[in-house]
């Protein structure tokens, strides 16, 4: 049957990049928080956002240390079976995290909670958008590969004003500004990082 080709190619892909930084400070877990705040849910927002977040991981390239990515591909015919994998996949990520964290104040001065320092970082983003285009190969296995990646879905996910974006989920750890992520903990619950 003939598949209809848009902007982005044919058909829909549903991919996921991770991305593990050592960081000195938190101030990228605060700019994701505030991109996270800033934008709402319709496709121009997520849009945005997305774009957002692939752009301050290139800006942190001196950060990385690991990374992976995988994609599959569905016809437009099998569009239910795109959304049910993005769900699965979001769904793997957010049961990682064993409560959800929110910015957290002195209960006395309204200040906010001074954080544990030093930490890993884990980025991950799932996609799902239009078309068979979207560079997921590779991420993980150089520093160029990452960077492909992110790039693509970074310019990518605003074609269209974002209408080729169908969805997105965002997910970071350590949320809790005290709690510091070990590489044991990297490795444990995020086993597909590869060293960069």
């Amino acid at each position: 049957m003939f598949e209809e080709e848009g902007p982005l190619g044919k058909g829909i892909t549903v991919g996921k990049v991770q991305v593990g930084l050592s960081v000195f400070d938190r101030k990228l877990i605060d700019i994701l928080e505030e991109e996270s705040d800033s934008y709402g849910s319709e496709p121009e927002e997520l849009s945005q956002l997305c774009n957002a977040v692939c752009l301050h991981l290139l800006r942190r390239q001196d950060d990385w240390i690991s990374a992976c990515s995988e994609s599959q591909w569905f016809s437009q015919k099998d569009a239910g079976k795109a959304e049910s994998l993005f769900n699965d996949w979001s769904n793997e990520e957010a049961t990682k995290f064993e409560k959800e964290y929110y910015k957290e104040f002195d209960e006395e001065d309204g200040k906010k909670v001074e954080d544990g320092g030093p930490t890993n970082v884990v980025v991950s983003i799932v996609v799902e958008i239009q078309g068979d285009e979207t560079n997921f190969e590779k991420a993980g296995f150089s520093r160029q590969g990452t960077k492909d990646v992110l790039t693509s879905i970074e310019s990518d996910c605003i074609v269209d004003d974002g209408y080729c974006l169908n969805a997105v989920e965002i997910f970071w750890t350590p949320g809790d500004r005290k709690e510091v992520l070990s590489k044991n903990d990297v490795i444990m619950d995020f086993p597909k990082l590869i060293d960069l």
